[in-house]
């Protein structure tokens, strides 16, 4: 509990000392104070040959960035006096916003019963990988049943520990025998509830008002099954419209908005109709399903790398050889729907938002996700897209995911150009996060 107090307090100070440093920002801009004396007010300036802004179209360049006390001051082409700041030039290096993955668990699934300090001890690598590949955001979608992210968001933001910045759902609310459960169901099992179960609208209403008590910025559940838990399978809707709009609804008077792991028409059209601001997965969408989305401005968050990795796998009996065979008979089952709704998403006009299920694959492949989508028909553009200023606006966060005046410095540099090359999203050569180098 005192550890979660300081956590609390931690992360206070953080948001403090950003307001604080964001209203002094935006204030010069307003004030005009960036024309030509930028550079005279810059800590850095980081120069590059081309660079994407998050928004545009196509990249351009040349470019001058100049950064002070975590903000973005100035982006012009023109190159400025650098007397009194550090000037990185990127050189053949192209500069794009930070990423955003918007769908990790840093808490491994298979230490759901280690402590909280194991838990964490762990993740540690997991932060280290993801912002080594260019990610200065991520959004956690849950452990099972404890708080750890929460504790690790607020040791990020107080500079305790480095990592990318955390966007954070505690746990993965879910009803009984559904895809957050993992409890020892067989016979005669006397272990304890594993997940953050929840059956019906009073348990649920709970459920909720605990995760906001300990610091959920988001709210997760799951209102359909998946293909690796033990109870379950994806076409199994495991929550009611009502139960749904009970957990919405709550979220909702709590300032929490929610994400739904939901994989079929079913479960997806419920959460829509109760009012989530994202879908994940989505795996076996009509395209019907996805424009209900759009019409509704819901964000889906496709997480393709995952049911691409296991289904090319398929028939390998080593990929295999250590998992269940449960797992592999029930992809197997469902691989001709999840083949034929992988380019649903790039037929459809829905808001799509970049995660990965970082865990499920290893946490240095979650860059992967930037060419499965292009595969997918989803253009490069779109894609980029989805991991900058579109996961910004999923989280509401406007001040990330681009290159402009007042934006938080976040700023990564590729080896090569991701629209001619989608692949270049995978050669990271520098990672900036709030003014700070974290790499090379």
């Amino acid at each position: 509990m005192v550890l979660r107090a300081q956590s609390r307090r931690h992360r206070n100070h953080a948001l403090r000392r950003e307001r604080r440093g964001r209203a002094t920002v935006d204030s010069l801009i307003q004030g005009g104070r960036f024309g030509s004396g930028a550079s005279a007010m810059a800590d850095v300036l980081v120069r590059a040959e081309r660079f994407w802004d998050g928004v545009a179209d196509r990249p351009s360049g040349p470019v001058e960035v100049a950064v002070r006390a975590g903000r973005i001051v100035s982006v012009r082409a023109s190159r400025t006096s650098a007397i009194g700041a550090e000037v990185i030039d990127l050189g053949e290096r192209m500069l794009l916003p930070g990423f955003i993955d918007c769908h990790v668990h840093v808490v491994d699934a298979a230490l759901a019963t280690a402590s909280s300090a194991r838990q964490a001890l762990d993740a540690l690598s997991a932060l280290r990988a993801l912002l080594r590949n260019g990610f200065t955001t991520v959004r956690d979608l849950g452990c099972l049943g404890s708080t750890t992210t929460v504790e690790l968001r607020d040791a990020i933001d107080s500079g305790a520990v480095a990592g990318p910045r955390m966007v954070v759902a505690p746990n993965i609310i879910s009803a009984s025998g559904g895809h957050g459960d993992r409890t020892d169901g067989r016979a005669g099992s006397r272990t304890q509830e594993i997940g953050a179960i929840a059956d019906g609208p009073d348990a649920i209403t709970r459920r909720v008002r605990e995760d906001a008590r300990v610091g959920a910025d988001w709210i997760k559940f799951a209102v359909d099954g998946g293909f690796f838990s033990p109870h379950d399978s994806p076409s199994h809707t495991t929550y009611s419209q009502a139960e749904i709009d009970v957990l919405v609804r709550t979220a909702t008077d709590l300032g929490k908005p929610c994400a739904v792991h939901a994989f079929t028409d079913e479960g997806i059209s419920r959460a829509a109709r109760a009012g989530v601001r994202s879908v994940e997965h989505a795996g076996m969408a009509s395209l019907e399903t996805l424009d209900l989305l759009a019409e509704r401005g819901i964000w889906l968050v496709p997480t393709q790398i995952v049911p691409a990795t296991f289904l090319d796998s398929l028939d390998d009996d080593e990929f295999w050889a250590t998992r269940p065979p449960l797992h592999r008979a029930q992809l197997g089952h469902y691989a001709d729907r999840l083949r034929e709704c992988a380019r649903h998403p790039a037929a459809s006009g829905v808001r799509i938002a970049y995660g990965t299920d970082a865990s499920v694959i290893p946490y240095q492949d979650n860059w992967k996700e930037f060419p499965t989508m292009v595969d997918n028909g989803i253009a490069p553009v779109r894609a980029l897209r989805a991991a900058t200023s579109e996961a910004a606006a999923l989280l509401d966060r406007p001040e990330l995911g681009r290159i402009a005046e007042g934006a938080v410095a976040d700023l990564i540099g590729l080896f090569g150009d991701p629209f001619d090359d989608i692949k270049a999203t995978g050669r990271v050569g520098f990672v900036m996060k709030d003014g700070i180098i974290q790499h090379p």
